[in-house]
């Protein structure tokens, strides 16, 4: 199982969950919006045989210390900070859904810092900030707060929004809980960096070996849009869980880790163990 640990960064704490042998290679989890490190610990049982597993809580989440101003940029700059405090030398890195958006942020500044990526149910752009989609899809997630509902109050209702098809029961128990842990002003902060985030010009740019993962049911990043990135990204491969919402890791634990485990397989020697 997963033991919890935490560390200290430039920006204060921030709080992580980690197995595995500390000389393997790392494989390091990004989680959503809704989500939290927790939300990791299925991925993170099944790989820590053959890698470091290491899930971050974002700045802002679980016990990690917020940052002074949301940015995606910001967040990609404390995601290079806590690769470097963790040890963890070109990492595999599992972005899902704004965890994604931070990978392929910090890959514009830093190209060479992973030896893999996992794009999972996430998107190359938010589109222009003074959108009318844009403007319909922050006020459908904050107007609720707005009108005095709390994270609490609106987790079941998010989360239901977000799955597909028949999704695991102790995964959808997870997703209600680290979503209603998220501290509003996290939330709401989180959801405006979107604004504005483009990185469809850089797509070309990513220079290792890219899973672009989807889910057929999701709205959020749709697989077509999904599958069009991948078409951009050199080295890419792309794979679509039928029936899958937004939120795969948790809705269907085993395909996503199926999908994973078959792209670490085919990319890394992932049983050796690096000095």
């Amino acid at each position: 199982m997963a033991h919890l640990a935490s560390m200290k960064t430039s920006d204060g704490r921030l709080r992580y969950e980690a197995a595995g042998d500390p000389a393997r290679a790392p494989l390091v989890f990004l989680h959503g919006i809704g989500g939290a490190a927790r939300a990791w610990r299925g991925q993170i049982e099944a790989f820590s045989g053959r890698y470091r597993a290491v899930a971050w809580d974002m700045p802002g989440y679980g016990g990690s210390a917020p940052l002074a101003t949301v940015s995606i940029a910001a967040l990609a700059d404390a995601l290079r900070d806590f690769l470097q405090q963790i040890g963890a030398a070109k990492p595999i890195l599992v972005g899902h859904s704004i965890g994604g958006m931070i990978v392929q942020q910090l890959l514009t500044k830093c190209p060479d810092i992973a030896c893999a990526v996992v794009l999972a149910q996430t998107s190359p752009a938010f589109g222009k900030p003074d959108g009318d989609w844009q403007k319909s899809f922050i006020d459908a997630r904050l107007g609720p707060l707005d009108r005095g509902e709390t994270m609490a109050s609106l987790a079941p209702t998010l989360v239901k929004d977000l799955v597909g098809d028949d999704p695991d029961a102790d995964g959808m128990t997870l997703a209600r809980e680290c979503m209603a842990a998220v501290p509003e002003a996290t939330y709401r902060a989180t959801m405006l960096a979107l604004l504005g985030f483009d990185q469809r010009s850089a797509l070309k740019n990513i220079a290792v070996p890219t899973l672009v993962l989807s889910g057929s049911k999701d709205n959020n990043a749709p697989a077509p849009m999904m599958a069009k990135m991948a078409t951009y990204i050199p080295q890419a491969e792309y794979v679509e869980l039928a029936g899958v919402g937004h939120l795969a890791n948790l809705e269907r634990p085993d395909a996503f880790n199926a999908a994973l485990d078959q792209f670490l397989k085919a990319h890394m020697a992932a049983t050796q163990v690096t000095a």
